[in-house]
């Protein structure tokens, strides 16, 4: 299979994803500031949904850019990826409902962690296919900010049978982290 199908059926996949959590969001019952006010929790964690799964159609699109070939393992890992961002619309919809329970937030904090571990996997498979010296190798590095997005999230999950304020503020700043979308492999492209 070629690079391309790849990107094709998960830049669709990611567009279900995000059409699924869109579906998920109903106006306000009554036309008054109490019923949008009431609504507000749900348009907050669909927006870091929308921009969770926004940066990693960014980064998805980067490393597969990046790669040379596709193979079974690479699919597999691609389908991880896809599969564990799908869980994006039930972990929205039901924190969303539920804002600062702990269940609810906990769970989300585990989509989030699932997500970033399937794309780590993707990340190193692509790595173990084309060496240590291929440009996705070279362009990941010491990959600071994928590490120090694990530890977040951790802290995130642990605080959501704590404090859950402060689960949702980390989630906030893992989003604000990769906000701008990773230019290492993109800056390796345009010096190749």
């Amino acid at each position: 299979m070629g690079k391309s199908r790849l990107e094709a059926f998960s830049d669709g996949v990611i567009a279900i994803i995000i059409t699924i959590m869109v579906l998920e969001l109903h106006v306000p019952e009554k036309p008054d500031w109490e019923a949008l006010i009431n609504v507000l929790p749900k348009l907050a964690i669909y927006l870091l949904s929308f921009v969770f799964v926004g940066i990693y159609w960014m980064n998805h699109h980067h490393l597969l850019h990046a790669a040379k070939k596709i193979n079974g393992k690479i699919l597999w890992a691609n389908l991880c990826l896809l599969f564990c961002l799908s869980l994006f619309p039930f972990a929205a919809n039901w924190m969303g409902e539920n804002l600062f329970e702990k269940i609810p937030t906990f769970s989300y904090g585990i989509v989030l962690f699932a997500a970033g571990l399937s794309y780590l996997l993707l990340q190193n498979m692509i790595i173990k296919s084309e060496g240590k010296k291929s440009l996705v190798a070279l362009a990941i590095g010491n990959d600071w900010k994928g590490k120090l997005t694990a530890i977040i999230i951790v802290i995130g999950i642990v605080f959501s049978f704590i404090l859950t304020q402060i689960s949702l503020i980390l989630f906030v700043v893992i989003t604000l982290i990769w906000l701008i979308p990773d230019k290492r492999i993109e800056k390796l492209l345009t010096n190749e």
